[in-house]
């Protein structure tokens, strides 16, 4: 029995000494008293912290998204109206447009029709004086021809206004029928 005496006395060199596990429990009972009165309340503070600021900063995206999509559709009702008042612009512009050339339009052709009155009314008033001067020549040329065919002085006014009448008048009768 002394061989068993000697193997219990013996301490195997695994297992640890039961005042050792006592040490050693009471140490790891400090130190995680220690790290859940001192360490842990620091990380459940930074965690905070951070949660907190990570929270904020979605927050902060989030507002700054919503304030982008109401520029956005800010922006965009802009653009719309400025594109419904260019459109607006575009088509007075075009309709001014057309009523100025309606108007020049009209103006030339009022114009034109003025210039071909006033035309008409010189070469009547030309023709007028011509028709005037050609009766006038044609009267002195028919009263100095008959006064060369009759042989006497045709000039008294009274009578030779009266020839050149009557013959004045033969002749349109003349020129009448053959028209």
């Amino acid at each position: 029995m002394t061989y068993v005496l000697a193997a219990e006395e013996e301490h195997n060199p695994v297992l640890p000494l039961p005042s050792e596990i006592a040490l050693g429990l009471v140490a790891f009972g400090i130190l995680l008293f220690i790290l859940w009165k001192y360490v842990v309340p620091r990380f459940e503070k930074l965690y905070e912290e951070r949660a907190e600021t990570i929270e904020g900063g979605i927050e902060k995206a989030e507002k700054a998204q919503a304030e982008a999509e109401r520029a956005r559709q800010q922006y965009n009702a802009q653009l719309a109206e400025a594109r419904t008042e260019a459109a607006k612009i575009r088509d007075d512009a075009r309709l001014e447009a057309e009523r100025i050339r309606d108007e020049l339009r009209a103006e030339a052709e009022a114009e034109a029709a003025r210039i071909v009155a006033n035309g008409e009314a010189q070469l009547q008033a030309q023709k007028a004086q011509i028709i005037a001067e050609l009766r006038s020549e044609l009267g002195r040329n028919s009263i100095e021809l008959a006064s060369r065919i009759v042989g006497e002085s045709l000039e008294d006014e009274a009578r030779r206004k009266g020839t050149v009448d009557r013959f004045l008048a033969e002749l349109d009768a003349t020129t009448g029928a053959r028209n």
